[in-house]
Formats: C-alpha cells, sequence, structure tokens
C-alpha cells in the first residue's frame, strides 16, 4: 500500500529545508548582523523567522502523520 502524503514530496523537500535549514540560518544571522549595522528590531525579526521556522515544522509533521495512518 503506498503511503499518501498531503504534501507532493517536491513541497515536502523544500519546506523541510527551509525548517531546518534556511530559517534557522536566517534568524541567527540577523540576529548577529542588526545589532552592528543598525538594523530594525533584531528581537522581533528573529522570532518571526524562527516562528515561520516551527509551522513549517508543522506542515511537515501532519503530513507524515497522515502518511503513517
Amino acid at each position: 500500500m503506498e503511503k499518501s502524503y498531503m504534501l507532493p514530496d517536491r513541497v515536502y523537500d523544500v519546506l523541510k529545508w527551509l525548517g531546518l535549514i534556511a530559517c534557522p540560518a536566517l534568524a541567527a544571522f540577523y540576529g548577529a548582523a542588526a545589532p552592528l549595522w543598525g538594523w530594525p528590531a533584531p528581537e522581533a525579526v528573529v522570532t518571526t523567522i524562527n516562528s515561520v521556522g516551527v509551522l513549517i515544522g508543522a506542515l511537515i509533521g501532519a503530513s507524515h502523520v497522515k502518511a503513517r495512518s
């Protein structure tokens, strides 16, 4: 029996990369560079980026749970 995911494979792969690699790296970069360069609201931006990463993780998790059932 073939597993049925909520997300197409390509979308799953892109979201996984964004959630596991891109969002944390971007948040760390902005958090480190913002005070040095006077960029606005480092705490708010970093929290927002990390929240997006968590949302992506939840979408990936939901797709995985659906495929397991």
